[in-house]
């Protein structure tokens, strides 16, 4: 199977995997936020912050579109924000799933995520402001929160950026 994989990735240019790898991320970013639009949802500040890395790995993904002889600092780069998000949301699936067990965010002293997600909310409101409750599950597909989806996504990208990482590119 890695096999198999690592002959697929190596029958296209490493342009077109970083370049699909922006779309898809900056996809995901954007039905993000057409779900809270159309639906009303509230994005807590753990929503955002996944946003917000989803953001930074599709324009990492860019900058491997751009120079992509850099091509395994961008993937780790890549592997390190992907490997945050998915914690992140793995995090807020567990909140989600015992919402009594500990006070959740925005019940208590906010951290540093949501520090940096209310300060972001405050410049730009459109893209980052956060309103919600990590604990509550306000949309669902087949069983799964935008939490669990935001988890196996984020697992997407690092097998994608670990078969380009090891790549002969």
């Amino acid at each position: 199977m890695v096999r198999l994989c690592a002959r697929i990735v190596a029958a296209f240019p490493v342009r077109a995997w970083f370049s699909a790898l922006a779309l898809g991320v900056f996809g995901v970013a954007a039905a993000g936020m057409v779900l809270q639009q159309m639906l009303s949802l509230s994005p807590c500040p753990y929503c955002i912050f996944q946003r917000l890395l989803y953001l930074l790995i599709g324009g990492l993904a860019l900058l491997g579109f751009v120079w992509p002889l850099l091509r395994q600092f961008w993937c780790a780069a890549i592997m390190l924000l992907a490997s945050a998000g998915a914690g992140i949301a793995l995090y807020q699936s567990w909140l989600q799933l015992y919402p009594d067990t500990l006070a959740g965010c925005g019940m208590s002293e906010p951290d540093a995520v949501e520090r940096l997600v209310d300060w972001l909310g405050m410049a730009w409101p459109k893209l980052f402001l956060a309103t919600g409750f990590c604990a509550s599950r306000e949309w669902e597909f087949i069983g799964l929160s935008m939490a669990n989806w935001s988890v196996l996504l984020f697992a997407g990208v690092l097998f994608w950026v670990v078969l380009l990482f090891r790549s002969k590119g």
